[in-house]
């Protein structure tokens, strides 16, 4: 199936294969027909699933099919990294002449009004600071047309109920509403059906905590005090491409950073202290290559759009199951393989095996006794019996395997 099948227009089409969309992916076959045919839409689908292309495309074509002024379609997510990635996606598949402006906390509200009197077709926004912008009078939604709510399940948990109940009653009722969440929570479906009509449902995968196939997941049990030495190791001893190591607090991470940088290897950081340019400069560095290492904390774990990311190691377990799937979720994406390690100190196993209860998968381990690896004691979260342990005698006799590229 091409991207013409799904009705959009030739020109479209072309500019999809352009950028190498030869194929249109799951949730972009089941949710393209269904936007463009004027239908409010629940979409059930995880990042990395092509699910910003299944809103954008069609978005895109009514808007140039109509070529009406004022704003036209509003998009809304739940982080800065998240609305720069839609974005920076919009600019590589609209023409020029249909201007779009993100509007996030941290960046200059100056420049944001300035190209908002220029005039724009569509806002992408955080909930914050277009409530800020609309209580300024610098944005005026009375023309809209279509109305995203991007990873709502994520928008929920950060306590944006109420700014999008607000935002909502500055937006037309004569709408096409489209809801796009990684998880289907009762929450999340109440919202949905409380702001739309007669919606229809698209869900990719019912099975919603389950991590890619092209993501090997390994375990490496390590004691508390070695677990900064496992980590040089690992990233010593391997050839890793690109890798992002996550942290659950802020002083971690720049702890982390500033040791690798002082073993000259090329990293950065980013989260909730780092200013919107410092975020994105990381970003866009660890796309272009010029650092190897991104260290974040969990404000990243579903903020990250970089297909090339080799490896994932979670230096710390994540407090919660989910976020392990959205972590190890940045690797392994648009169909290259990759790599996701997780160091265990003794008192993480029981995160651990609540994360493999969430995924419903044993997650091999590879015991390391130079460094206080031990095998769990009886009614652990693996047994030899069933294969969930590799034993090395040291890190070099054993190497992950690097992604296929």
């Amino acid at each position: 199936m091409k991207f013409y099948d799904l009705g959009l227009t030739d020109a479209l089409a072309r500019r999809c294969e352009s950028l190498n969309f030869t194929e249109p992916t799951p949730i972009q076959k089941r949710a393209i027909p269904v936007i463009l045919k004027g239908a409010d839409l629940i979409g059930c689908a995880e990042t990395g699933t092509g699910k910003t292309a299944a809103f954008l495309l069609p978005a895109l074509q009514k808007m140039i099919r109509e070529n009406k002024p004022g704003v036209r379609v509003l998009v809304i997510a739940p982080t800065r990294e998240l609305v720069s990635q839609i974005e920076e996606a919009y600019r590589q598949l609209a023409p020029s002449k249909y201007a779009c402006v993100s509007l996030i906390g941290g960046a200059s509200v100056k420049n944001q009004c300035t190209a908002l009197k220029r005039g724009v077709s569509l806002i992408i926004a955080t909930p914050g600071r277009l409530i800020d912008h609309l209580q300024r009078g610098t944005v005026d939604l009375t023309h809209l047309d279509t109305l995203v709510l991007d990873e709502a399940d994520r928008m929920l948990d950060m306590g944006f109920l109420p700014a999008v109940k607000q935002i909502l009653a500055k937006v037309p009722a004569s709408r096409q509403t489209l809801l796009f969440s990684a998880t289907m929570s009762s929450p999340v479906r109440s919202l949905a059906y409380s702001i739309m009509k007669n919606p229809e449902e698209v869900e990719v995968s019912r099975r919603q905590n389950v991590t890619a196939e092209t993501i090997e997941q390994l375990v490496y049990p390590v004691a508390q005090e070695s677990k900064t030495a496992l980590l040089l190791n690992l990233l010593e001893t391997n050839n890793f491409e690109r890798v992002i190591v996550f942290t659950r607090t802020k002083r971690s991470a720049e702890n982390l950073a500033h040791i690798l940088t002082k073993r000259e290897m090329k990293a950065n950081r980013i989260h909730a202290d780092r200013s919107q340019s410092q975020r994105e400069t990381a970003l866009r560095d660890l796309k272009q290559g010029k650092i190897s290492v991104l260290v974040a904390t969990d404000i990243a774990s579903r903020g990250i759009d970089v297909d090339a990311v080799s490896h994932v190691i979670n230096y710390d377990v994540p407090e919660a199951p989910e976020n392990y799937v959205h972590r190890v979720g940045r690797t392994g994406r648009a169909g290259n393989q990759g790599q996701a390690i997780t160091l265990v100190a003794p008192g993480d196993e029981l995160a651990m095996r609540g994360i493999e209860r969430l995924t419903e998968q044993q997650v091999k381990r590879v015991v390391l006794p130079d460094f206080g690896g031990r095998e769990p004691a009886a009614g652990g979260f693996s047994s030899p019996a069933a294969g969930g342990f590799i034993k090395a005698k040291s890190f070099r006799s054993f190497r992950p395997r690097r992604s296929r590229r």
